[in-house]
This record gives structure tokens, C-alpha cells and sequence, in this order.
């Protein structure tokens, strides 16, 4: 019963993601990013064997842990870049009212001259 509603709530969430890049509402540079993380999910709900590898591998005792260890970690990844992002945008935000205060200038130069 578990897999079938992690399932269907990954392929919900794939689905909303999709209907938001229908809208424009979402970049199609980050909404591969969720597909991606969608389709992951929906893998280790069909196959939990090879979330058992994997756990057994880093060394987990709890095979489910390892999911919020990951989520965690891709969490933060998102949130850096994010905040590159942001960084930016607050850079370009700076430069573009500097170049609009110039060109204010300037045409009220052109006013008081005419």
C-alpha cells in the first residue's frame, strides 16, 4: 500500500511540475531538476531492494534514513543554487537601475538644453 502511494504521489508531483512549465510559472532548467527527483522516488518505491544496496553500502542501518540523508543533502544543493541565482539577479538589479538613473540623467540634461 506504501509503494502504491509513493508512487502515485511522485507521479502527481510530475505532474504538477509539468502543468507549471505549461504556465510558465517554472523554468525548464529547474523542472528537470523535480522530474529527475520524481523519478528517483518512483525507482526505489518499485524497487526497494536497491534502496537496501544502497543503504547497506553507506553503511545505514535503516534502509529509509538514507532517503532523508539524500533529500537533505539535494535540499541544500537546491538552496546554493538558489541563492547563486538570487546573487545574481540582485547583481543585474544593481546594474540596470544605475543605467536607468544614468539615462534619467542625461535626458533631463537634454531637456534643460533645449
Amino acid at each position: 500500500m506504501i509503494t502504491v502511494f509513493s508512487i502515485f504521489t511522485a507521479l502527481l508531483f510530475c505532474l504538477l511540475v509539468f502543468y507549471l512549465v505549461y504556465k510558465g510559472k517554472l523554468k525548464e532548467q529547474y523542472a528537470i531538476l523535480w522530474i529527475v527527483l520524481s523519478l528517483v522516488i518512483v525507482f526505489f518505491s518499485v524497487f526497494r531492494s536497491y534502496l537496501d544496496v544502497l543503504a547497506d553500502f553507506f553503511g545505514v542501518y535503516y534502509a529509509p534514513s538514507l532517503l532523508f540523508i539524500f533529500a537533505f543533502l539535494i535540499l541544500l544543493l537546491i538552496l546554493i543554487q538558489m541563492s547563486v541565482v538570487v546573487s545574481n539577479l540582485k547583481e543585474n538589479i544593481k546594474k540596470l537601475t544605475q543605467e536607468i538613473a544614468l539615462l534619467k540623467d542625461e535626458i533631463s540634461k537634454k531637456e534643460v538644453k533645449e
